[in-house]
Parts: structure tokens; sequence; C-alpha cells
């Protein structure tokens, strides 16, 4: 709530990146007809909110978290409305009953989990002592490296058979990954936000297309589990690779 004066600026770059960008990625992929597994994960990445790990990775950039965790909230809460709008016009996701199921079952899972959480932080866990947060740290570092081991099943599978697809799909990934939190936070410094350049470009590329595993049809996302799987090694490997720009980009000019 201290940070209400900048809930315009976070409102404005979660729209941005969730319901412009995905949708100007449609239209480009209609012109140049272009369809299939990764068009639709590129789609779902560039309309998928930050993901849990955005603040951790701030603080590993050596940057304030505050910004990454407001955007993290701000995307979450407004994606099932944005992806309803951008589904509606997804390769393969066009009819109205099946976008309509999907918005319905995102705001359920965001939903119930967000309405848990702010339970738990405002009774169980409402003074967080050192030892609650190590506790909560740990939990959320071995949730993550689940998460990541489930999802990347689909690239050992790959590797014994196409090995040349893992590599072609896992250079997709890095460019979409990379390549948008380099524009988004360089536009930040551009327009006179230094201190949000961190926290917008690593929300910018680092986006939790896991959440649409949860309310699309298993036949929409099968063939984009090789994408998912791949994307997952630009996110953690954002501090070590990307230190360096981050580092020289915020670096304050004499």
């Amino acid at each position: 709530m201290g940070a209400a004066a900048e809930l315009g600026t976070g409102l404005k770059a979660a729209l941005a990146l969730q319901l412009l960008l995905p949708l100007i990625l449609v239209g480009l992929f209609r012109i140049l007809d272009w369809s299939g597994p990764n068009a639709l994960a590129l789609t779902l990445m560039a309309a998928a909110s930050p993901i849990s790990g955005a603040p951790a990775l701030t603080i590993m950039l050596g940057s304030d978290p505050a910004p990454a965790l407001r955007q993290l909230v701000i995307g979450t809460a407004l994606l099932p409305f944005t992806a309803l709008a951008v589904l509606a016009f997804a390769p393969g996701l066009e009819e109205a009953s099946t976008v309509l199921v999907v918005a319905a079952r995102l705001l359920a899972v965001i939903g119930v989990v967000a309405s848990i959480a702010f339970a738990l932080r405002a009774s169980v866990l409402k003074e967080l002592s050192a030892q609650y947060l190590t506790a909560i740290d740990g939990l959320s570092a071995a949730t993550m490296a689940l998460v990541v081991v489930g999802l990347m099943f689909a690239v050992g599978e790959t590797w014994r058979t196409d090995p040349r697809a893992v590599v072609e799909t896992a250079a997709l990934a890095f460019a979409a990954n990379f390549g948008l939190q380099i524009v988004v936070s360089f536009a930040a410094l551009r327009l006179g936000r230094r201190n949000l350049a961190v926290a917008l470009g690593v929300t910018a590329g680092n986006r939790n297309i896991a959440l649409f595993l949860a309310a699309l049809p298993g036949t929409e996302t099968d063939a984009a589990l090789l994408f998912i799987g791949c994307y997952q090694v630009p996110m953690y490997l954002t501090p070590l690779l990307l230190g360096g720009w981050y580092k020289s980009a915020t670096k304050p000019t004499p």
C-alpha cells in the first residue's frame, strides 16, 4: 500500500506486456502464416504473468525486489482477464467455449491460492521471524526446483530422438527471454525509470507459463512442452548471464 503511487506504472507495464505484446505476436504470426507448437508457446509466454521467483532474481542482481513483487501481484491478478482477450485470437484456441473455460480455470486457481496466501499472512504468518523467513525461502526454492524438473521432462525425451529440435527450441527460448529483458530494461532507462529497470526487465522476460498448464486442455499444451521445458533454463541463468548487462545499464552516470 505504501507504493500506491507506483500502481499506475505497474498497471501500464502489465497491460503492455501481458496484453499488447501477445496480441502483436498473434497478429505477426498470422501475417507470416506461422503456426504450430512454438507459435503457441511464444504466445502463452508473452501472455503469462511474471514468475514467483522474480523478486528473488532481482535481489540476486543487486536490485530492490519490491517493484518486481508489485509486478508479480498486479500481473497475476490481471492474468485471467488479459488471457481472455489474448486466447480469443491465439492459434488453435479460437473457440469461445474453450477460451471462457481457460479464463475461468485461471481465475479459480489464482483466486483460491491467493486467498489462502493472504489468509496465512494475516493469521499464522502475521509476524515473520528470521527463522520463518529462512523456512519460507527454503520451501520456495525446493518447490521451484520440483516445478523445473517436472516441466523439463519433455526436453530429455526429445533429446534422445531429436537433439536438433531441442537445440533450436532452446535458442528460441533464450532469444525470447533475454531479448525481452534487455529491450524492456533499456526502455525503462530511456524513460528515466532507472530504479525500475531491473525489476521490469526481469518480470518481462521471466513468465509463469506453467499457470496455463493448469487451465488449458492437455491436447493444446502437449506440443508446447518442449519450449516450456527449454524456457526454464534462461530463467535460472538470468543472474549469471545478464548480471553484467543490468550492472552496466543501471550504473549511475558520473
